[in-house]
């Protein structure tokens, strides 16, 4: 099965939406928006690559940004559609993120899919070329990862499939590293791999975020705190989410870097 296929058949069963929309999925959204706020301009142009059903580019449009979409599955770009609401200034197109012809000019570019789910070293660079190519000298790309050690704790320890990643050959013996096919759904990095990724490229780095932090682990409980609550958790990870300590244990990453100027 290609994996288009594959993604089209997760995207198509999976509510993206909800989870987002959960106390524990707000905290990766609302963490995101907070550093993409930072950088946006009133009459700056957004586009956002790999943008599912759009959570991101409808909240921008509706603040007025002018925003372009490119999504990769029809499923998504239906969703997306039937979301878009009156006086959205919002376009989207079906695309890769690997090719963006026709696209360029862009002040914010969010690539906050892509990455999860790109498994060569060939097709990470091309996503990430493109995703600065189409951007404006100064202006400032935000790409999300999907990290690799979060995911042997939780998958390979706490839900038990340790032994199964060993003998699938998944997991380094002695360095750990993970390593994951289109078939497995998520391609999975650490730090260094994300360094070496970004290096290539003529930007510079302005943060690196745990997009959700701890928020996993405890999912259960966080969904299940009052609002004030909640807003003081919120607060404490937002103080602590660019600590070098604590970042690798973020489910989630976002590496945010800025064009440099020719």
């Amino acid at each position: 099965m290609e994996t288009k296929e594959i993604l089209a058949q997760h995207y198509g069963s999976y509510d993206e939406d909800s989870r987002l929309l959960s106390q524990h999925g707000q905290v990766e959204f609302l963490t995101t928006m907070g550093y993409v706020e930072k950088y946006l301009r009133p009459g700056m142009r957004v586009l956002e690559i790999g943008a599912g059903t759009g959570r991101y580019s409808h909240t921008l449009a509706r603040q007025g940004y002018q925003v372009d979409a490119v999504e990769l599955i029809e499923s998504n770009i239906e969703i997306f559609r039937q979301n878009t609401q009156p006086g959205e200034d919002i376009q989207v197109t079906q695309g890769d993120a690997r090719n963006l012809e026709g696209f360029s000019g862009y002040d914010i570019t969010l690539l906050l899919g892509p990455m999860y789910h790109l498994f060569t070293q060939e097709d990470k660079e091309q996503a990430l070329s493109e995703a600065v190519r189409v951007t404006k000298s100064g202006g400032v790309i935000f790409a999300a990862y999907c990290m690799a050690d979060p995911s042997i704790l939780c998958y390979g320890f706490i839900r038990g499939y340790i032994h199964s990643l060993m003998e699938k050959k998944m997991l380094d013996p002695v360095t750990f590293a993970a390593f994951s096919e289109p078939s497995d759904l998520f391609a999975l990095h650490r730090k260094e791999d994300i360094d070496a990724l970004r290096a290539k490229l003529p930007v510079s780095q302005l943060h690196f975020v745990a997009a959700d932090g701890f928020t996993n682990y405890m999912r259960d409980t966080v969904d299940a705190m009052d609002k004030e609550t909640f807003d003081i958790y919120l607060k404490y990870h937002q103080a602590v989410c660019e600590r070098p300590e604590l970042v690798g244990y973020s489910h989630h990453t976002l590496d945010i870097f800025r064009k440099d100027t020719l």
